[in-house]
């Protein structure tokens, strides 16, 4: 995800059974230009898986080194998860200000300053840089900032900025990055931006047009549009966030209609153009229920803000890792197996450049997971990617975990599921005007009913999830949700009253 949680990457701990620490060996003398620094594990790539197995791997007395483009913390810290979540906090104060004054609340007149708030955020984030840098230094983790690319050593060798490393364990946690339409595309595309160059904006954006119909597309025409930005969403088929739960979909397909932003279904960008008014965007939507094939022809003026969330691509460009025999699919993602070995020996990957659970925590577990095996002699030591959570930070937001219905049908049958749901408004909203409402459901499987899916919407959903997803991976029965006592009131109560 490109878009997902803030985790600390960096505790402070002691490992009584750490080995001894190596230390880096060069294979030439210092001043010879051409040397090659080894060491016991070299990361290519500063975000959170890299950084996460760098630090396990250090911790367990591997020379580590850790090379790094841009700024350490990756997409999450810097246009990903944790500038998002402080966006998405400030869109909630919006929300709240809307109830003040069902609540008996006099406001009065409020202002919101976006300048204010994007020159907090950044200073977080930079000293959430700071205290990466700080904790690499500490644990003797060396640094090394600019491109890495793969040589043709007989050994697994990278180059940075002409000098070149090695180790016998060279993990790529290179990431990914958003997916652009060039202008042969769509005449005119380069006058948007992506979500990177959101985190760039230096005011709110009077009228903002999102394109995609992704988490990431969510999340930022609901942080525009609850901020005050006159948003529309355009995509391509009738819902949003078609790959999850059908019932999770519909649900915030329409909680986005409901909140006020514009949404263009079955519609694509054709084209855009720049005015003295703004950008000016053609629209082309065709209608489903008429086969042939006839087409709407719109336009959109004045738009401040587009905003391409079209989808994420792996940051393999330049690292040469075609030469060194390491296998990539279609799409350009590193194909690893269970353990994230690549097809080449001796090198790994994790996170989101292997295209498989885009999401923070994953990357960060896999890192960790390689380091115990490279370097503690765990050989099974690998991450199980089944009954991931994740959630959507959209109005309200979503929690999911588990298979969709339509997996459990896939896999098991559909006579050995049985669906648990329900829909109600939150307490919360029992006394304010504005309303939004809060769906559940349990995906069960088998005569013992093992709960094999829970998806949710609704306020408070993003903090209820974590516990649920616990239990499920424990593999907790509807019998099991049944015999916990409920907390009342809460919305939660509701996963173990469903009958």
């Amino acid at each position: 995800m490109l878009f997902t949680r803030v985790c600390r990457l960096f505790p402070t701990m002691s490992v009584s059974l750490a080995l001894p620490r190596r230390g880096v060996i060069s294979s030439r003398m210092a001043s010879d230009p051409s040397e090659i620094t080894r060491f016991d594990f070299l990361v290519v790539g500063g975000g959170s898986g890299g950084l996460a197995g760098a630090r396990r791997a250090a911790e367990l007395g591997a020379a580590t080194a850790v090379i790094e483009s841009h700024k350490l913390g990756g997409t999450c810290v810097n246009v990903g998860c944790v500038p998002k979540k402080v966006m998405w906090n400030a869109a909630v104060h919006a929300e709240y200000l809307h109830d003040h004054g069902d609540y008996g609340f006099e406001t009065g007149d409020v202002r919101f300053s976006w300048e204010t708030l994007k020159a907090k955020r950044d200073a977080y984030v930079s000293h959430l840089n700071r205290i990466y840098r700080n904790n690499l230094d500490k644990a003797k983790i060396q640094t090394i900032q600019g491109y890495a690319r793969f040589t043709n050593d007989p050994e697994p060798t990278v180059e940075v900025n002409g000098r070149k490393y090695t180790a016998p364990h060279i993990l790529i946690a290179t990431g990914g990055q958003p997916s652009v339409l060039s202008d042969a595309e769509v005449p005119g595309a380069s006058l948007g931006i992506t979500s990177d160059g959101f985190f760039e904006l230096e005011t709110l954006p009077k009228r903002s047009l999102v394109v995609g119909a992704g988490y990431i597309a969510v999340e930022m025409a609901g942080i525009l549009s609850t901020l005050g930005s006159k948003t529309s969403l355009i995509i391509r088929q009738t819902g949003v966030l078609r790959n999850f739960d059908a019932f999770i979909s519909a649900n915030c397909t329409k909680e986005l209609q409901n909140s006020g932003i514009d949404l263009w279904k079955n519609s694509q960008v054709k084209s855009v153009s720049k005015t003295d008014k703004g950008l000016e965007v053609t629209v082309v939507t065709k209608d489903p229920e008429k086969k042939n094939d006839e087409e709407k022809i719109s336009t959109i003026q004045g738009v401040d803000c587009l905003l391409w969330a079209i989808g994420r691509q792996p940051n393999t460009a330049g690292l040469n890792i075609g030469e060194m025999g390491v296998d990539t699919d279609e799409r350009g993602h590193i194909i690893v197996d269970e353990f994230q070995n690549t097809s080449r020996s001796g090198i790994y990957a994790v996170g989101d450049v292997c295209g498989r659970a885009l999401l923070t925590p994953v990357a960060i577990a896999a890192g960790r997971k390689l380091a115990h095996r490279l370097f503690e002699g765990k050989k099974d030591s690998k991450l199980d990617y089944t009954c991931i959570p994740t959630v959507v930070f959209s109005h309200p937001p979503i929690g999911t975990v588990g298979l969709t219905e339509d997996e459990a049908i896939k896999t098991r049958g559909k006579e050995n599921v049985k669906i648990y749901k329900t829909s109600f408004t939150p307490m919360y909203h029992a006394i304010t005007s504005r309303k939004s409402q809060c769906i559940m459901k349990l995906v069960c499987v088998g005569k013992e009913e093992k709960v094999v899916g829970l998806h949710m919407q609704g306020l408070g959903c993003d903090e209820m999830l974590q516990g649920f997803a616990v239990a499920i991976k424990m593999g907790a029965t509807k019998a099991d949700f049944d015999k916990t006592v409920a907390i009342h009131p809460t919305s939660s109560e509701e996963f173990v009253t469903m009958r």
